[in-house]
């Protein structure tokens, strides 16, 4: 160990993973508030009908929002939602203007594009993908001595 001072660049580095972390966390809740919103009405908006295409989102976007906010299968759940985005903006927004500020589409853009990123970047150190990943040896067993949950 050097009593040299931590560079700048050094600490960025190294707070990276974690703020990977806080990313699919908070853009998880968001899209689980959206999910909540549409499938029971809450904080705010009207329960879409069973089934409809509407409902079918709020079912997607509920469960991959649980699933990215506690880093459970995270690239999958990613893959899924970034797709469900893709297919909101061109059915929903592109058709009303080509200009994502007019078309209001701009959300779903972001959106696809973070997931689509969570999808290749993974959970990061703050997720049950990473605990579990230590959890288990290379040919798929627990260690000895370890109880399942």
């Amino acid at each position: 160990m050097s009593d040299r001072p931590i560079s700048w660049e050094e600490r960025i580095r190294r707070a990276a993973p974690y703020v990977l972390s806080l990313v699919r966390i908070v853009v998880g809740l968001l899209f689980f508030e959206h999910g909540l919103s549409k499938l029971f009405g809450f904080p705010a908006g009207e329960v879409r009908e069973l089934f409809t295409l509407s409902w079918y989102s709020g079912v997607i976007e509920f469960m991959t929002g649980a699933l990215l906010t506690a880093g459970l299968g995270t690239r999958a759940a990613a893959f899924v939602a970034s797709g469900e985005m893709a297919f909101a903006y061109f059915l929903s927004h592109a058709p009303a203007s080509f200009f994502p500020l007019i078309n209001r589409g701009d959300a779903a853009i972001l959106y696809c594009f973070i997931f689509f990123y969570l999808a290749f970047a993974g959970g990061g150190p703050c997720s049950l993908d990473h605990w579990l990943k230590g959890r288990v040896f290379e040919n798929g067993r627990l260690p000895s001595g370890t109880r399942r949950a």
